[in-house]
């Protein structure tokens, strides 16, 4: 299991730094703050991205695989590879934020945790992880065993959770190459869809769902009723699919690799927007993994967060880099803007890129304020983003 968890998120070198990149088959020069420009860095690496960050105290005992915040309230809930799903109440107190510890439940057999979901409502939690299982915790309840129940099961890992509103049921996606269709209230399936290939990444909002997979497949389907298929490509990025983002307006995803790039993939027509790709993390020779991509919901632009410890926001209306903060000590292994879109949670995790002779040990969550100027782009500035 910890060989799979290695390879999705493996670092490639290269021979040479390339300093151009191209949209649409057309090749632009890098400028400063562009598309694909490495961010800022520094010998002297810092615990988080910015010195007044709430440092979320009793993060875990091994890297954190995703955050998850409620729709309906500032509660944040990681999952770990220690088994632990925790949960935090987040408060803002003037300019400082702070993180209490509400509850702890963990997965049988010390078996990792994948992902995490909420419903609707923000009251329960989903989630899904190495022992197989599909599991749901009913916040402010402590489960028999401190375990969560089981209202699934797959033939392998479970790598991906999403809740679907309009059915209000729990979807996961599995390495046993199946994505199944959740009612709480019942043992079996309502419904399982064969996939290409292992789940590796999945998002829901609103009724888009995109799936990627191994082998490169992306899907998406429409699940305003009963999950219909209604895009299947294969990514344009060359190598392995990391994580994948719905659009906040639900017309396309964004999916990000392995070996540094980002894909930007419309699956409804818009007017003067094309689909595009750009490079990310990476530094010199050194190309590293894209961990977590994370939307916006109020202003549609987002974040890329990888295994060289830095954390980007981006506009990919404008084909832009709105802010590239100073590398950390660790890798970036989950990331997630909460609802209203004033905090943004990531944490510091040693993700196994580089194998265990450079362990980095520790294991940190952080909740960054988000300023105005770093998540929008500012009327009066031109787009530098890009040049013939």
């Amino acid at each position: 299991l910890r060989q799979l968890h290695i390879a999705t998120a493996n670092p490639r070198r290269r021979s040479a730094y390339l300093t151009s990149f191209s949209f649409d088959n057309r090749s632009y020069s890098q400028e400063k703050m562009s598309f694909g420009a490495p961010a800022a860095t520094g010998s002297n690496k810092a615990a988080s991205i910015a010195p007044t960050d709430c440092n979320v105290p009793q993060a875990g005992n091994d890297c954190i695989s995703s955050l998850s915040w409620s729709p309906t309230a500032n509660i944040l809930v990681s999952g770990n590879w220690d088994s632990g799903i925790r949960c935090w109440e987040v408060q803002e107190q003037g300019p400082q934020i702070a993180a209490t510890p509400k509850a702890q439940v963990n997965h049988e057999g010390n078996m990792p945790v994948l992902d995490t979901c909420f419903s609707a409502d923000g009251n329960v939690v989903f989630s899904g992880g190495a022992d197989k299982a599909v599991r749901m915790w009913q916040l402010g309840q402590t489960p028999p065993n401190n375990t969560p129940q089981q209202i699934g099961a797959h033939d392998a890992p479970v790598k991906a959770v999403g809740f679907l509103k309009a059915t209000n049921m729990v979807v996961s996606g599995g390495w046993d190459g199946k994505l199944k269709f959740w009612d709480a209230r019942q043992p079996n399936p309502v419904g399982v869809l064969d996939m290409p290939e292992r789940v590796y990444a999945m998002d829901v909002r609103d009724n888009l769902m995109v799936v990627a997979t191994a082998g490169r497949h992306i899907l998406a389907y429409d699940c305003s009723g009963q999950p219909r298929e209604i895009h299947r490509k294969e990514s344009p990025l060359r190598f392995q699919s990391r994580c994948i983002a719905c659009f906040t307006d639900s017309t396309g995803f964004a999916v990000g690799s392995i070996e540094g790039r980002v894909g930007i993939h419309y699956i409804q027509k818009v007017e003067g927007r094309d689909s595009f790709a750009f490079k990310c993390h990476r530094q010199e020779t050194n190309v590293y993994s894209v961990n977590a991509i994370a939307f916006h919901n109020q202003f549609g632009t987002f974040t890329t967060v990888g295994s060289d410890g830095v954390v980007n926001f981006w506009d990919k209306d404008n084909k832009q880099r709105l802010k590239g903060f100073n590398e950390i000590q660790r890798p970036v292994t989950a990331a997630a803007f909460n609802t209203q879109g004033n905090m943004f949670a990531y944490s510091s995790s040693y993700d196994w890129s580089k194998g265990s002779m450079n362990l980095i040990p520790g294991n940190e969550i952080y909740i960054h304020r988000v300023l105005e100027e770093e998540i929008i782009k500012p009327k009066n500035k031109k787009n530098s983003g890009y040049r013939r």
